[in-house]
């Protein structure tokens, strides 16, 4: 088990008002997030993968 499944998890701080935030940061953290989603996605592929492939031991 990773370690890091233990840890408690953190709750998702989206910033505050975004309006003061001028262009090129805005961009910026959006490329941030879009990274963030990809890597997300990456550990959820792995999970129903690790799952799948319980489900078919256990079919057996």
């Amino acid at each position: 088990m990773d370690p890091e499944e233990l840890e408690p998890r953190a709750a998702f701080a989206a910033p505050g008002n975004l309006d003061s935030w001028n262009i090129e940061d805005l961009e910026a953290y959006i490329g941030q997030l879009e990274r963030e989603i990809v890597r997300v996605r990456g550990v959820v592929a792995h999970k129903r993968a690790v799952g799948d492939a319980a489900e078919a031991l256990f079919r057996r």
